[in-house]
C-alpha cells in the first residue's frame, strides 16, 4: 500500500517512473471522437490515450473473453455529459479482464453536472452474463460512477470482481455492483472534500449479495461509505476485514442489510494499493512505481 501523500511527493519529485518510459513501449492514440471496439478473445494493450486534444474516445467490448490491459489516459476528459469512456460486458458467459488502467486525470468539471448525468469511467451493460475482473485500476475525478456495474443485476446476471484498485473523488458512486457473486477486495475509496465530487463509496443494488473484503473507505464525512439498496429494491452487503468512515456511515434502503463481519473498523487509511498505476505513462508501459 502507498499513502496518498507519498505518491504525491514521488510524482512531484520524479515525474513518475512511467513518465520516463520510451514511447515505443506503447502506442500513443490521440482522442478524435473515435470508437474502438474489441472482438471476442481480443487483447487491447499498451496504449496511451492523449485526451489533451479536447476530444472524446470511447472503448467498447461487448463480446467474450476479451482483455484490456496497460492503458493510460493523459489529460481530462472534456467531452461532456451522459457518456462513458469504457462500455463493456462479457456476453458469452466467459471471463474478461481489465487490468493496469489509469484514468486518474478525471473529467472536466466545466462540462459536467454533479446533479445530473456526468462522465462515467466504466459502464457495464445490462446484457453482461459472464464475469469481469478489474485489477490495478486508478479512477479519479469523474462526475458519474467510477465503475458502474449494477445494471446486469436485473438482466444478464453477470458478476464483477474489483481487486487492488483505487477510486477517488467521483460523483454518484465509486464502486457500484448488484449481482450475487460480485465483490470488491483489497481496494480503496477516497473522497477529498476540496475536489467537489462526493459520491457514495460502495453502492450495492439488487439482487446482491455483494461482498466487500480488505477495503479502505475514507469519505471524510461525505455522502455514504456503504449504501445498500435502490429504487425500492433490497439487497445485502457482507463486509469483512475492512475499515470505513463512520462519519459517512452505512445506509440500508428498502429492507436491505449490511452485515459487518470479522475485523471491520471505522478508522480507514487512504492508500493506493500496490501495483495500481499513478500516471498515464506508467500504465501504458505496464510498469509500476
Amino acid at each position: 500500500m502507498r499513502s496518498l501523500a507519498a505518491v504525491a511527493t514521488a510524482t512531484t519529485a520524479l515525474g513518475g517512473v512511467g513518465a520516463a518510459a520510451a514511447e515505443d513501449d506503447y502506442e500513443v492514440i490521440e482522442a478524435q471522437g473515435q470508437t474502438i471496439s474489441l472482438e471476442e478473445g481480443e487483447t487491447w494493450e499498451n496504449k496511451l490515450i492523449d485526451m489533451t486534444t479536447g476530444q472524446d474516445i470511447v472503448v467498447t467490448a461487448h463480446s467474450s473473453d476479451w482483455t484490456i490491459r496497460n492503458v493510460g489516459f493523459k489529460g481530462e476528459n472534456t467531452s461532456g455529459t451522459g457518456s462513458a469512456t469504457f462500455g463493456i460486458s462479457d456476453t458469452g458467459n466467459g471471463t474478461s479482464t481489465v487490468e493496469n488502467v489509469y484514468l486518474g486525470d478525471g473529467a472536466s468539471t466545466g462540462n459536467t453536472n454533479p446533479n445530473g448525468h456526468g462522465q462515467t469511467a466504466f459502464w457495464v451493460a445490462p446484457d453482461h452474463n459472464g464475469h469481469i475482473d478489474f485489477e490495478n485500476v486508478n479512477i479519479q475525478n469523474f462526475s458519474d460512477n467510477a465503475i458502474y456495474g449494477s445494471a446486469p443485476g436485473n438482466k444478464g446476471g453477470g458478476t464483477i470482481h474489483i481487486d487492488s484498485s483505487f477510486a477517488a473523488n467521483c460523483y454518484v458512486s465509486h464502486f457500484r455492483l448488484g449481482t450475487e457473486g460480485s465483490k470488491v477486495t483489497n481496494s480503496s475509496v477516497y473522497v477529498d472534500t476540496n475536489e467537489g465530487y462526493v459520491g457514495r463509496g460502495i453502492w450495492a443494488w439488487a439482487p446482491g449479495t455483494v461482498e466487500v473484503e480488505d477495503c479502505q473507505i475514507e469519505m471524510n464525512g461525505q455522502n455514504t461509505a456503504i449504501d445498500a439498496g435502490a429504487n425500492g429494491n433490497p439487497t445485502e452487503v457482507v463486509v469483512t476485514d475492512s475499515e470505513y468512515d463512520d462519519g459517512a456511515g452505512i445506509a440500508e434502503h428498502a429492507g436491505s442489510t449490511v452485515k459487518l463481519g470479522d475485523n471491520v473498523g471505522t478508522d480507514p487509511e487512504p492508500v493506493i494499493p500496490s501495483g495500481v498505476p499513478t500516471s498515464p505513462e506508467e500504465a501504458a508501459s505496464g510498469g509500476s512505481d
